[in-house]
């Protein structure tokens, strides 16, 4: 499956929902370049799950699903944030408890949470996101994470999300490792938080 994280424009997101997209990502942490809105996302999310119901008339395809990824901050503003956002699934980007996983899963929404490199299955999350590091900054850097946690995080019955990194140019040996979702944000942009569809059919094309 393939998650487009960074979304901030309706047409790209109708564009993406059209090629068979399986997830969109927003991104709700302060300072990011991508960061939207809670209304914004659902706006963008209400277009592109029509779209993709729309398309799947002609072509069958999975529900299009949407994901809000959020760095350290009060659970219960998460939840606020998700439900406004009408999301599916919450992703937790940065250092959160069990217990905070628990209380998010606890109000229906699928829990991702980023590897530690640790045991996959202490967290309590469904999903496992394998990310890369520069200069202490963690996902939307280009940077390649540890590909070899894939298995063991799938061994341990998660998800293994497989994000950082991820282009045209290697997005075939990314799913070559086995990951149950590729996450694809900055090889997509012209600028921060501005996505091609050009790239995005690139991508798909060197996927497929």
């Amino acid at each position: 499956m393939l998650k487009i994280c960074g979304i901030t424009e309706i047409p790209f997101a109708r564009a993406a929902a059209e090629a068979g997209v399986d997830f969109l990502g927003f991104v709700f942490a302060q300072g990011s370049p991508r960061r939207v809105s809670p209304d914004k996302a659902a706006r963008i999310g209400a277009v592109a799950r029509a779209t993709a119901r729309a398309t799947a008339r002609s072509r069958p395809s999975r529900p299009l699903r949407t994901v809000g990824v959020f760095t350290p901050r009060p659970v219960d503003e998460i939840l606020l944030v998700a439900d406004a956002a009408s999301l599916d699934v919450v992703q937790l980007h940065g250092r959160f408890s069990p217990e905070a996983v628990s209380v998010v899963k606890s109000h229906g929404f699928e829990t991702w949470i980023l590897d530690d490199g640790g045991d996959p299955g202490a967290t309590g999350a469904d999903g496992i996101i394998v990310d890369g590091v520069k200069g202490g900054q963690t996902g939307g850097t280009g940077t390649l994470g540890d590909w070899t946690r894939v298995a063991a995080i799938r061994a341990a019955g998660r998800k293994a999300i497989l994000a950082g990194g991820l282009s045209a140019a290697n997005i075939a040996a990314a799913a070559a490792t086995g990951a149950d979702i590729l996450d694809v944000n900055s090889s997509l942009e012209t600028a921060p938080g501005v996505k091609s569809a050009d790239r995005l059919f690139a991508l798909l094309g060197s996927l497929h």
